[in-house]
């Protein structure tokens, strides 16, 4: 459970990421770089090193503590988002060779995130571009709410994409994990507990 919480958290982080450039136009750079590097490490021995570390992933933790406390934690978009993108995900899994092909673009692009850095705007952009002829035809879309100004350029959009995907490479960990729907009905307290937990280690 400690292990899914914490691809959960990846996956929220990402989601949040995605919902804060929708309506600012930016992201924070730290999180966003988190996120994206967990997309290369095709080979990390642990969920933890997937993420280079828990302390990576703190505002993911925070937020999945505050979805899994309700009340006014609770952001209900971000849930709808982050569903959806595990939805996604179960179909992305089942078609062969899309999974091949984004492993493939993966260590394609990889050459260019270790010269340049996992938010520079050419691998955003590439990462975009994989999303957009990967995933987005396999549906079902994820919806992103913003402001409309943003969501028009081109740029940002791949951003948003290149950030999906990565919250698909969480869902795919925690699926791997032995996370099931299951969870957020009868393990929510359990989740909870081990969110808590990386939160106190990292501190």
């Amino acid at each position: 459970m400690k292990d899914r919480a914490l691809a959960l958290a990846g996956l929220l982080q990402a989601v949040q990421l995605v919902q804060q450039m929708a309506q600012t136009g930016q992201s924070e750079a730290k999180p966003l770089a988190a996120c994206i590097d967990s997309l290369f490490r095709f080979d990390a021995e642990t969920p933890e090193a997937v993420f280079d570390g828990a302390a990576k992933l703190e505002p993911g933790l925070h937020r999945l503590v505050g979805q899994l406390q309700g009340g006014a934690g609770r952001d209900a978009a971000l849930t709808r988002m982050a569903m959806t993108v595990l939805h996604l995900e179960r179909r992305f899994i089942g078609q062969h060779a899309a999974v091949e092909a984004v492993r493939s673009g993966l260590e394609e692009i990889s050459r260019q995130q270790a010269h340049w850095g996992p938010t520079h705007p050419t691998v955003l952009a590439r990462l975009g571009d994989l999303y957009a002829k990967e995933l987005s035809p396999i549906g079902p879309r994820v919806l992103v709410q913003g402001n409309p100004v943003y969501l028009g350029q081109p740029d940002l959009v791949g951003e948003v994409r290149a950030t999906l995907l990565s919250a698909i490479r969480a869902a795919v960990l925690w699926r791997q994990l032995g996370g099931s729907y299951w969870d957020f009905a009868f393990s929510r307290g359990a989740m909870l507990a081990a969110a808590r937990e990386w939160l106190e280690s990292i501190r």
